[in-house]
């Protein structure tokens, strides 16, 4: 497996008002999820945008690519895949889990059951999944590490993939963008305890939930 085994698809745009942004002024940011194209299988962390109430969709203006679209930019289907993750649970990162059927979803213990308890995603993208729960690290293939996270959400978890030429991290929304990943890296002091482990994996390339940009080493 290569770094270039690791893929973006996007699954469409939402606009941040101003009252999120801290800049008086909306923002479109994007909808990414991951293919890893692992020896053992096909894993994709994050699966889109589901719908939600009225107010929502009117707050976030979500433009969606559904989630069998945006896999077939890459020339697969929802039967290709053996594994997927979320890196949380709010309704723009596991809108398509409720598609997969069968096969496992990757997800903290914890972070399912704050879900759960309400007030914090919508119910119906939790429905009919076939979680596969974990508390803590885990290497469910060989080389595929989940690492957790926690910040935007105490339930958050990225993706670690080690490959031949070195490893890539799937962010997910750990950092909301490159730029906050890059600060963290260069102050370690004021950075959360678990980016040091992460960049202990010697990372060659960083990608995130809502930023095209790519954290590379220079």
């Amino acid at each position: 497996m290569q770094i270039d085994d690791v893929r973006r698809i996007l699954l469409g745009t939402f606009t941040r008002p101003p009252e999120e942004t801290g800049t008086g002024r909306p923002r479109v940011e994007g909808v990414y999820g991951y293919l890893v194209r692992h020896e053992a299988g096909l894993v994709l962390l994050d699966t889109g945008m589901g719908r939600g109430d009225e107010g929502t969709e009117s707050w976030y203006q979500p433009r969606r690519v559904a989630l069998p679209d945006a896999l077939a930019t890459a020339g697969v289907s929802l039967d290709d895949l053996d594994l997927v993750a979320n890196c949380h649970l709010h309704f723009d990162h596991c809108g398509g889990n409720p598609l997969l059927g069968a096969t496992p979803v990757l997800c903290q213990r914890d972070e399912l059951a704050t879900a759960r308890a309400g007030s914090y995603t919508f119910e119906h993208l939790l429905d009919g999944v076939t979680y596969e729960l974990l508390d803590g690290e885990a290497e469910p293939l060989p080389g595929l590490h989940v690492i957790p996270t926690p910040g935007h959400v105490d339930g958050h978890q990225s993706l670690v993939v080690e490959c031949a030429d070195g490893s890539v991290v799937l962010a997910g929304q750990s950092h909301d963008n490159a730029s906050a990943w890059s600060a963290d890296a260069l102050d370690l002091p004021l950075a959360p305890p678990w980016m040091e482990r992460l960049l202990a994996f010697d990372p060659r390339r960083v990608v995130f939930a809502h930023d095209a940009a790519v954290w590379e080493p220079r």
